[in-house]
């Protein structure tokens, strides 16, 4: 495939991959087994981990890619959502995937889907994501790549993967919809990324590990629980935290103690690989102090900080951290009307000295009144702006000298703050 140049055509390619999320949401892997197959199934040529889990996923895939490219191998790393720009989503050695690659990309995928499509086969955004991704780490050549999950794991797009090893972070109630409505019911289907006799790895306590282990056992995978109890947090602030695991003292440079769990974890997906102790356990300390993830407590400056933090256990976790990196804060907040409302209000209320709930631009967005509702019952005087960017005036109007905004909720909200921080000088 040949590069284009220039950002116009990316833009057109873009705005028809994006017309695709008309198609909705549609868990099964016979579409994206066909697209592959029509590409020479490129998943084949370089190998993979591949990361489930309802949170911590991504800085997971972050620190694992990190480590690898510290190890001197060529890493592709395939993430989603985005926040700002769709070539978050593929990065090769650090690097997003340019816009003439995307177009390139894009565009000889529209033929592939536009045949499928008069095969009666309506391809979705995520498969079509997903197979750029996976034909893009073939063009680049690169040695191994980090996938993370979509959503589930049995029917995602990206579980047409056999990789080295298998990753399963934490578990939530999220997506009940599409996964279940019980830890149970959603761990099984996380845990059908776990390939027979491919290594796997989890963090989670029961119920979801009795799953995870029930199907590692009948797929004949060794599988490894991650014990947090061998984690010790010596350190946490705003630019990171330090801790040791198992004897052995490392730095992560992104904020929050979950973090640790996550570095836990990738460091025992790392070990299932053959060459671990030969060419990646001396880099572990370099790959994890150096790794960057957006949006994960990030400090944007000017008193303002951003985390994308959307489930229960998430905003638990957030509040903990929150509450020993920062006191109580101005609370900026905006969620989707499918998630976890109620627990996360109260779980974020406990750091809240104010509140400002808004509504994301986003046709899946809780209405402002509704959101609002809801946190009331927690602060009662929390107040209500139609949009991020007046949420976030208003936010800068209540806070006195030394209080810090945290912005939080969604993806979609970290999205319009940065947006709206990019064009104002508060």
């Amino acid at each position: 495939m040949t590069d284009v140049s220039g950002g116009n055509m990316a833009e057109r390619h873009l705005k028809w991959l994006y017309g695709l999320q008309m198609n909705g949401i549609k868990l099964g892997l016979t579409n994206i087994k066909e697209m592959l197959r029509r590409l020479g199934n490129p998943q084949n040529a370089y190998r993979c981990i591949h990361v489930a889990g309802s949170d911590g996923k991504g800085s997971t895939c972050a620190m694992i890619a990190s480590v690898l490219r510290k190890s001197g191998y060529s890493v592709g790393l395939y993430t989603s959502p985005h926040v700002l720009r769709f070539s978050e989503r593929i990065s090769v050695d650090g690097e997003d995937i340019s816009d003439g690659e995307i177009a390139d990309l894009a565009g000889y995928l529209r033929h592939i889907s536009d045949d499928m499509y008069e095969s009666g086969m309506l391809c979705t955004f995520f498969e079509v994501t997903t197979a750029m991704a996976m034909q893009y780490f073939k063009d680049r050549k690169v040695d191994i790549a980090v996938f993370e999950v979509g959503m589930g794991g049995r029917f995602d797009a990206t579980n047409v993967v056999v990789p080295d090893v298998s990753v399963i972070n934490n578990i939530s109630l999220e997506h009940t919809a599409f996964l279940g409505d019980t830890i149970e019911k959603i761990a099984f289907e996380k845990a059908g990324i776990i390939k027979e006799g491919v290594p796997a790895v989890t963090v989670n306590p029961e119920p979801a590990f009795g799953v995870i282990s029930s199907v590692a056992a009948e797929r004949h995978s060794r599988l490894v629980r991650v014990d947090p109890g061998a984690i010790e947090v010596s350190a946490s602030t705003s630019d990171g935290l330090d801790f040791s695991y198992l004897g052995h003292r490392y730095r992560v440079s992104i904020p929050g103690r979950n973090e640790a769990k996550n570095a836990a974890l990738a460091i025992e997906a790392l070990r299932m690989l053959p060459e671990f102790g030969e060419r990646i356990e001396p880099n572990l300390e370099a790959g994890l102090s150096s790794v960057r993830w957006p949006c994960r407590l990030e400090n944007l400056g000017n008193g303002f900080v951003v985390d994308v933090t959307h489930t229960q256990a998430g905003s638990e976790g957030l509040a903990s951290d929150v509450a020993e990196i920062y006191g109580r804060v101005i609370l900026v907040f905006g969620i989707l009307s499918d998630k976890d409302a109620e627990d996360i209000c109260r779980n974020l209320s406990r750091v809240a000295k104010e509140v400002v709930v808004t509504q994301p631009s986003c046709g899946r967005a809780m209405e402002a009144e509704k959101a609002a509702g809801i946190m009331r019952k927690y602060v009662p005087d929390a107040e209500i702006r139609a949009t991020v960017g007046e949420a976030m005036e208003r936010a800068a109007e209540l806070r006195g000298e030394g209080d810090i905004i945290l912005v939080t909720g969604s993806f979609y909200m970290a999205e319009e703050a940065l947006r709206w921080m990019g064009r104002t000088s508060l």
